[in-house]
């Protein structure tokens, strides 16, 4: 395999959260997250939304995902979400077992992000006791089709959810991309959302993720619930310590405009060097392009890791990790097969 564009989960760990892993791993300090590498990345987080939250660690986004959701609905209610979601279509029904049969209702809307005629019609849907009514609603910053909401098009989601009392939640797995692209990270409380999961492992971190509850009433008990589901570090520390190299270091930040830069160069030429259209706007680090089977083969073949995605485009992902080089050379493949 000459390179991995699969996703942004095939890259390492960034230097700095690998540096920041080994100092963590140093002496003895209190266990569970009583420690001060746990808390000092807890604050990094803090700052960047300018808010005083409450920060755990996690050991994957999928817990993290599914456990807020868990918060925000009762098992005979449901969240509202993009039916190209990550908790619509990768978490195995993860939202549903940590819910208890927490429901899901999808919708529509392009390149990944939700309709907001779409969202008020089902908002307006009568309450009858035979389905699972609304009590969330879940948006995904940037989306699984790689676009950015603005501020503007996540009030215009938000505001009628906040306004019938419904929590929000907002899956951050790629936040970092978002961030580069412009989105800032201080909207993120202003809008009303109660709960965000802050991405590290996408950004260059291990496998950590950090559920930021900004809505305090939430907190209680939090703890025994990230313990029930098994996601309760005992030596926290290793994981709080690479998100605290990636973000004391501002990597989180760099890494995540290093990727969308890489994504640019190589959407900018399929478009000139390709017959190849893209098939959705490239505002962060993924790229997805029409092409057909045979082609998709062709350049699988020949080492280059790609994969079709849901909407029957080829998804590639860059990464903190992604050089200009590695771009350059797919890009010739992709040339040599048009």
């Amino acid at each position: 395999m000459r390179y991995d564009f699969g996703s942004d989960n095939t890259a390492g760990m960034a230097p700095s959260a690998v540096e920041g892993l080994i100092r963590a791993n140093s002496g003895h300090v209190p266990a569970y997250g009583r420690d001060e590498i746990t808390e000092r990345a807890a604050d990094q987080i803090r700052q960047r939304v300018d808010a005083d939250a409450e920060v755990r660690f996690v050991f994957s986004g999928t817990a993290a995902n599914a456990i807020a959701l868990s918060m925000l609905a009762f098992p005979f209610e449901a969240v509202l979400a993009h039916n190209a979601a990550h908790v619509c279509t990768d978490e195995t029904g993860a939202p549903g077992f940590f819910g208890q049969g927490v429901g899901l209702i999808g919708l529509p809307g392009f390149s990944g992000r939700i309709d907001p005629l779409a969202l008020r019609a089902q908002l307006a849907e009568p309450e009858v006791a035979h389905r699972q009514p609304p009590a969330a609603l879940s948006v995904t910053q940037a989306t699984e089709y790689g676009t950015v909401y603005t501020e503007e098009e996540l009030r215009q989601l938000i505001e009628p959810v906040k306004a019938l009392g419904y929590g929000v939640h907002m899956d951050g797995a790629r936040l970092a991309n978002a961030a580069a692209a412009g989105f800032d990270l201080k909207d993120i409380p202003r809008l009303g959302v109660d709960i965000l999961v802050f991405g590290g492992a996408k950004a260059g971190a291990n496998c950590a993720e950090a559920v930021v509850l900004f809505d305090k009433s939430l907190a209680r008990r939090f703890d025994n619930r990230l313990k029930q589901a098994g996601q309760v570090a005992s030596k926290a520390r290793l994981l709080a310590g690479p998100m605290l190299g990636l973000l004391e270091s501002g990597d989180w930040e760099s890494g995540g405009a290093h990727a969308n830069l890489m994504a640019r160069r190589l959407a900018d030429g399929i478009v000139t060097r390709s017959r190849f259209v893209l098939a959705h706007p490239v505002e962060s680090n993924a790229v997805f392009v029409r092409m057909s089977d045979d082609a998709h083969a062709r350049l699988n073949a020949a080492g280059w890791a790609c994969y079709q995605f849901d909407d029957g485009s080829v998804r590639f992902v860059c990464s903190w990790a992604t050089t200009e080089e590695v771009v350059d050379e797919l890009l010739e493949a992709i040339s040599a097969i048009s």
